[in-house]
């Protein structure tokens, strides 16, 4: 079999549009939705966290449980439990499974866009999406998962059997973000099963009921219920999971400062731990976007807007810097404050909107504070102002003029606000991207192939695009993950992502026997 992209939705049809908001109206109908602590195929606890529309905080989306460190041990020890069975089913077994939940992810489509929209905010563009990717990684890691079964080939000599072979490593804990709240998720725990582990999954607060569609279909497909359990909660459950000497891999994709006190826990052994963790972590960005004196603008400003205020720049990938060639900067600065100007701000259910709320209120202050910072230390060239009323809404900002030394301009801000910098020539923007703690996407507009070879020779990002948007990278097509301070280089949805989840193993086989036992 071969692997291809599940096709998002064409959102100019109307009959498409509508559907979509069928598919809202019939999920308002049944909110809130419930969300139990799953461990061992029991539910339990299903109150004490509250899931809120951003854009409504008084429409209550889901009701969770609220899982702690009693439920991160119990559900690691049904883990331990159901990693024996479910390690030894054979890939393709394991790879049915997960297809047979990609299937029930497709019937549930409209219903998990919607879901999306209103527990994250996400416009329905980037929500049907995120379910696509969901279903990707689903196909993508069960074939990869019969590949990895079959091993490497090794180098043969006279008289001995080389083998090489991968086995899983036991029980994997999933810490998974919001803004991604069904694809990410999904791409790590199917990554785990995918290779033979059992897998507890701790959502983010702010998206447990996207996390419980995932393990709803998962289960339904066929996972044993030891292998997999949803735990609910806050900060404190994730790092019991991280610290739970049982615990072999832990992967988790958010915040830079979450993630190094992750790789910090769990480079800590206590002697009842027989093993080290092993840690995949996809972090932070601060995205830079070079643009070259040739750049073609009609190309480079829509690009760079969607990369930056696409999902209100809540992607680890977004543009945030744009590092402009002084001989065009006048133009550019032009053009894309005009752009942004103009961007509409509103509700993540309207087709029209273009910048949706931030995910909660702690959020929109935090962008408000880097904001009014590029307006005191640079200037604000445009803003796209927030609607009146509720919602956790902030204005799409083009700062200019900043010091490098601005916090603005090195640490991530996580919204819409855009930093625009002059440089005299490409060096100089490679010397600034170089200069970062960051690297995970970058971005070029050129027309120069000598000058793209030069910024993709400099370059130290995991994903480098030229002449179009940093967002978007799609499985198998653009393998994903960042370097430095952005992760620790797993690629998800590529080719080497499962060998993170597993164990390699190698037997040399002396074949020049001296006799049969007689038995």
């Amino acid at each position: 079999m071969s692997f291809a992209n599940e096709p998002v939705l064409e959102l100019r049809r109307a009959p498409v549009r509508e559907s979509l908001l069928e598919g809202l109206s019939a999920l308002d109908a049944r909110l809130p939705l419930e969300v139990p602590v799953l461990v061992g195929g029991e539910a339990g606890a299903a109150a004490g966290l509250d899931s809120t529309d951003p854009g409504d905080p008084s429409r209550l989306v889901a009701r969770a449980g609220r899982a702690g460190p009693a439920e991160a041990a119990a559900a690691v020890e049904a883990a331990e439990r159901g990693s024996g069975e479910w390690s030894s089913r054979p890939a393709a077994e394991r790879a049915r499974v997960l297809s047979g939940a990609a299937a029930r992810l497709r019937e549930r489509r409209l219903e998990l866009a919607a879901l999306q929209v209103r527990e994250c905010a996400k416009p329905w563009r980037e929500a049907d999406a995120d379910v696509c990717e969901a279903i990707d990684f689903l196909e993508y890691y069960a074939l990869a998962a019969v590949e990895l079964e079959e091993g490497r080939a090794l180098v043969q000599a006279p008289g001995e059997r080389n083998t090489m072979r991968y086995v899983p490593r036991g029980v994997a804990a999933v810490i998974a973000p919001w803004n991604f709240p069904l694809a990410i998720p999904c791409g790590m725990t199917a990554a785990a099963l995918a290779a033979g582990n059992a897998v507890v999954l701790k959502p983010a607060e702010q998206s447990p009921a996207s996390a419980h569609a995932l393990v709803e279909a998962l289960h339904g497909a066929g996972v044993p219920p030891d292998a997999l359990a949803l735990l609910p909660g806050h900060g404190d459950a994730g790092a019991a999971l991280v610290a739970d000497p049982r615990v072999h891999v832990v992967a988790f994709t958010g915040s830079s400062a979450v993630g190094l006190e992750i790789v910090r826990a769990a480079a800590e052994t206590p002697d009842a731990q027989p093993h080290l963790k092993r840690v995949v972590a996809e972090t932070g960005g601060k995205n830079c976007v070079i643009v070259d004196a040739d750049a073609d603008l009609d190309e480079a400003v829509p690009e760079i807007v969607y990369s930056a205020f696409g999902y209100a720049g809540q992607k680890c990938s977004a543009a945030a810097r744009v590092l402009v060639h002084e001989a065009i900067a006048d133009t550019l600065e032009e053009r894309l404050a005009g752009a942004v100007a103009v961007l509409r701000v509103g509700q993540a259910e309207r087709f029209a909107t273009d910048v949706p709320p931030v995910i909660d209120e702690e959020a929109r202050e935090r962008v408000a504070a880097y904001t009014a910072a590029a307006a005191r230390e640079g200037g604000i060239a445009a803003r796209a102002e927030a609607p009146p009323g509720g919602g956790s809404f902030a204005p799409a900002v083009l700062a200019t003029g900043l010091p490098e030394s601005s916090p603005v301009l090195r640490e991530e801000v996580f919204g819409p606000l855009l930093a625009v910098t002059r440089v005299p020539d490409l060096d100089a923007a490679c010397d600034i991207v170089d200069s970062l703690p960051f690297a995970l996407t970058g971005g070029l507009f050129s027309r120069s192939p000598g000058a793209v070879e030069r910024v993709v020779r400099r370059s130290p990002v995991g994903n480098l695009y030229v002449n179009r948007g940093t967002t978007g990278a799609m499985v198998g097509r653009q393998p994903f993950g960042g370097n430095r301070r952005s992760g620790s280089g797993s690629k998800a949805g590529g080719p080497d992502y499962l060998l993170g989840f597993v164990e390699p193993r190698v037997v040399t086989e002396n074949t020049m026997r001296h006799g049969i036992p007689v038995e």
